[in-house]
């Protein structure tokens, strides 16, 4: 397989483009805590950059540079005092690949993790997995969901007593976790399992806590959501016309009523909208219609952020940002993070395209007692052609790639 190239490609002819999805597709709650990454970490003064990724839907960092900021000495000022941890290990990009050279095509792997019921950081997994891929024209994002029941093979991990061998993608979360590995353990043996599978290294990495976005979307308001399909809650359910967890709505002993979302396009409250994007029981395609609906409401938070001006308004953005708090824990690998936003300036909400692994439908074998996915020859082309960066031109020819969720 090819070396992924980090340079911008050249051409003979000065006013070709790169290829755009665009031409396919036509013109157009928190936790609050803090969470747990292995080690003690200073105080973080101002964690901006953490709270304007919340804020542009959690991967839209590459928008954060669109407007919010005017140059690289004021993203400078305000992203000084960040921490970072080292959520890569050895699946970050070589020399050979670009290293710190953020001229050629970005990839960041997305964690998603629901820690509403636990908060060992040795027992959590990563339901949510996300490779967001950025070519090298800097002006596109891709979003790629990865079944969290994909069975992989999970490299071996001495300090977890792991000798290796296959297991559900979501549980390389856990595995690297144990024995103090915490979530940054978590993330480097997921980003290891991810590189094993498809060839893949990455620029950087995010853990997300989705529970953060209720108070995101609250402050935003609301955000305008295109249900597909009704499904009733597993989750959570109404107690005297209010959306409770299931466990707190039990404690009060009154009469319950279930959370239903029906068909059809409204603007969803926070607790909604994130109730709507954890479901999978119910759904014709389970927990590939979650993906697409977790991908549905990650874009639509971007987008109301930037109609409502979030994100050139400093009263506004504060707003946000003090709802946002801290969910999230941020590696951009070699690079600072100043030159990483200024880097990823050029991409807007509107220029992501969310792409489905597997048609976005079941291909399970059984192991044992239970089913495991099993990735379909496209779908490991298409993660080939993210390598590769010619993701553009897979999806013209394959565009049933494209989700249709709007």
């Amino acid at each position: 397989m090819p070396v992924q190239t980090r340079r911008r490609p050249t051409s003979s002819d000065p006013t070709e483009k790169p290829i755009r999805v665009e031409s396919i597709l036509g013109p157009n709650g928190g936790s609050g805590r803090t969470i747990k990454t292995g080690r003690r970490a200073p105080r973080r003064k101002d964690p901006l950059w953490a709270r304007l990724t919340l804020i542009m839907g959690a991967v839209l960092m590459v928008s954060s540079g669109v407007a919010i900021v005017g140059s690289k000495a004021v993203i400078n000022q305000a992203t000084s005092s960040i921490e970072q941890d080292n959520l890569l290990g050895g699946a970050g990009k070589t020399e050979a690949e670009g290293g710190k050279d953020l001229k050629g095509p970005i990839d960041m792997l997305l964690l998603g993790v629901d820690v509403r019921g636990s908060w060992d950081p040795e027992d959590v997994r990563a339901d949510t997995i996300i490779v967001l891929h950025i070519p090298a024209s800097h002006d596109q994002a891709y979003l790629v969901s990865i079944p969290r029941d994909t069975e992989v093979q999970v490299p071996p991990l001495k300090r977890a007593n792991w000798s290796g061998g296959a297991a559900k993608i979501n549980s390389a979360f856990e595995i690297g976790a144990r024995n103090g590995g915490s979530w940054a353990g978590g993330a480097q043996q997921m980003a290891a399992t991810i590189k094993n599978l498809t060839g893949i290294s990455f620029d950087g990495a995010a853990i997300i806590d989705f529970g953060g976005f209720r108070k995101v979307i609250d402050a935003l308001g609301s955000v305008h959501l295109c249900v597909d399909q009704e499904v009733e809650s597993y989750h959570m359910k109404l107690v005297d016309g209010k959306p409770m967890w299931n466990a707190d709505a039990k404690k009060t002993g009154k009469p319950m009523k279930p959370v239903v979302h029906k068909v059809g396009c409204r603007d969803m409250e926070g607790w909604e909208a994130l109730d709507y994007s954890r479901q999978r029981y119910g759904l014709k395609n389970g927990d590939y219609d979650r993906q697409q609906h977790q991908q549905q409401l990650i874009k639509a938070m971007a987008k109301k952020a930037m109609e409502d001006g979030a994100a050139t308004n400093p009263l506004k953005l504060n707003s946000l940002m003090k709802a946002a708090g801290e969910t999230l824990v941020l590696d951009t690998g070699s690079a600072n993070v100043p030159d990483f936003v200024f880097t990823l300036r050029g991409v807007a909400a509107n220029d992501m395209v969310m792409l489905r692994t597997n048609d976005g439908s079941f291909n399970s074998t059984t192991q044992g007692e239970e089913e495991r996915e099993q990735l379909k020859p496209i779908s490991l082309e298409m993660f080939k052609a993210v390598k590769e960066d010619r993701l553009a031109e897979f999806v013209a020819a394959n565009p049933n790639v494209i989700s249709n969720k709007k």
